[in-house]
């Protein structure tokens, strides 16, 4: 599962010209589902988002979580996280889930960030969406779980 983190000082989703969702101060995250992804993998991934502390204190240190601060998360399916584009020009999506069983884990991983006391909306899943963000910092943070095989 990989997650884009944007923090934003406001955000709103619309489809076809009409307001979906909303969220004041808080994140925006774009969510893809990858083959393999399941329950487990979205629990870790809404403890990290509902934890990773990443607005100031009152030393301009990233100290306070969305959780910490009562700030809400925008949720956004984005199959294309999930692109492969080590090979010519066009993305390979094969790597996503899916569609019904990514939508079920979207809404899961939403569920869970509620669960752990975030304020979450939602955007359309599959739907063409139009996002108005401001970002805030910026600061935006790309989370993949299981973490990539790296060298640490």
């Amino acid at each position: 599962m990989k997650a884009l983190i944007q923090r934003v000082t406001s955000a709103r989703l619309s489809v076809d010209g009409r307001e979906i969702s909303s969220v004041g101060a808080g994140l925006v995250v774009y969510l893809g589902v990858a083959k393999g992804d399941d329950e487990k993998t979205a629990d870790a991934v809404a403890a990290k988002i509902s934890r990773m502390r990443i607005f100031a204190d009152e030393n301009d240190k990233l100290n306070y979580s969305v959780s910490d601060k009562g700030y809400s998360v925008l949720l956004v399916s984005q199959f294309t996280l999930c692109a492969d584009c080590s090979r010519g020009n066009r993305p390979d999506f094969t790597g996503a889930e899916g569609a019904e069983r990514a939508k079920a884990l979207y809404l899961y991983t939403g569920r869970a960030l509620e669960a752990l006391g975030v304020n979450v909306a939602y955007g359309v899943f599959g739907a063409d969406m139009t996002i108005e963000q401001i970002n805030s910092g910026p600061v935006t943070i790309e989370l993949e779980i299981p973490y990539p095989d790296k060298k640490r």
